[in-house]
């Protein structure tokens, strides 16, 4: 049987990845993705970059704040260099194909599966643990990334280590697809840069710098202003002994910093580390490096920000051209499995 795979032999390469709107956008985000997909994915390949709204909806949330929260995660990624004309770019609500995709994933997928996703068992603990209950979707959300990623015949996408599980998943459910019903879906891969691909917390260096954490002191917004950053790059943890070096077992707060710097300036964490001879000295050209680093991103943002007719009409063209991508591919899903054609 001839392989979704093949069917796309000789198309260029489609990337897919987003970015959800329950918190604002953090350093670890503009680091561990949003740069890359600026710098290099939307040149290199077909690419498509989306707020997922619909993600922020597993849990507790306010309808006002995901809406102001999305709108300022779009204007975020055209500001750090994501250019229409290059890329797509839009927001998930606004595209039906990732629902109608995201039933038949559920299909596809077992209990099981589900339950084993390490977000979902992190996610349902903390709810637990406020009193909440828990809702069917952030059980079932791992169909709806599979679908996000499967609408689009997408090749590679690229992501963080805490969504690399949700990818292996997203495989394993076009395989299962394909083998009962067809080639469908291309398999995709999954992409991490090599550096900075999870910055940490500045205050709790062994977790990554989350957008929707509660200890906000360790973590850089990338709308941060200058003082705030310089602050909490001051206040990071690091450890007692005087001097500087790179071992990220034994010394994670340290080894976050350098990793920070290389990132932000060039070079290597290890080699870095040879530079410096007090941590106080590592933390100010740290704070330095990240206040040049955002100092574009903010002022295009705040040039975007006061034009929101521009930004929605970005969305909406980007709307429109993923739509044209997903749907024949979900059309043909639907077909596949045994459902009428309804148009």
């Amino acid at each position: 049987m001839a392989t979704a795979t093949a069917m796309a032999t000789g198309a260029r390469t489609r990337i897919f990845s987003g970015v959800q709107p329950t918190g604002h956008l953090t350093l670890g985000n503009y680091l561990g993705a949003m740069r890359r997909w600026a710098e290099v994915d939307q040149h290199r390949a077909e690419a498509l970059f989306c707020v997922v709204d619909l993600h922020a909806l597993t849990v507790e949330h306010d309808p006002a704040r995901v809406r102001r929260l999305s709108r300022q995660a779009a204007t975020l990624l055209l500001a750090s260099g994501l250019d229409p004309e290059l890329c797509t770019v839009f927001v998930q609500s606004q595209v039906d194909e990732h629902l109608r995709l995201s039933y038949l994933m559920e299909c596809t997928a077992s209990d099981g599966e589900m339950r084993r996703m390490i977000q979902y068992k992190e996610k349902a603990a903390r709810e637990q643990a406020r009193g909440g209950s828990v809702r069917l979707s952030l059980l079932t959300y791992p169909a709806l990334m599979a679908a996000d990623i499967l609408a689009y015949g997408t090749d590679e996408v690229p992501v963080g280590e805490d969504q690399a599980q949700h990818v292996e998943l997203t495989r394993d459910l076009a395989v299962r697809f394909n083998q009962r019903y067809g080639a469908t879906f291309v398999v995709p891969r999954t992409v991490t840069p090599p550096v900075a691909a999870r910055v940490k917390n500045l205050q709790d260096p062994t977790s990554k710098m989350g957008k929707s954490q509660d200890r906000t002191a360790g973590v850089v917004y990338l709308l941060d202003e200058p003082e705030a950053v310089r602050k909490k790059v001051t206040r990071a943890v690091t450890d007692s002994e005087p001097d500087v070096s790179y071992e990220p077992e034994r010394r994670p707060g340290v080894a976050n910093l350098l990793e920070v710097l290389a990132a932000c300036a060039g070079g290597d964490p290890e080699r870095l580390a040879a530079g410096y001879d007090s941590c106080g000295a590592l933390k100010k050209d740290v704070a330095e490096a990240v206040v040049e680093m955002l100092r574009p991103v903010q002022e295009r943002h705040a040039e975007l920000a006061a034009e929101p007719g521009l930004v929605d009409a970005v969305l909406l063209a980007g709307a429109e051209r993923a739509r044209g991508l997903a749907r024949p591919r979900v059309d043909a899903a639907f077909e596949a499995v045994g459902l009428l054609p309804g148009r």
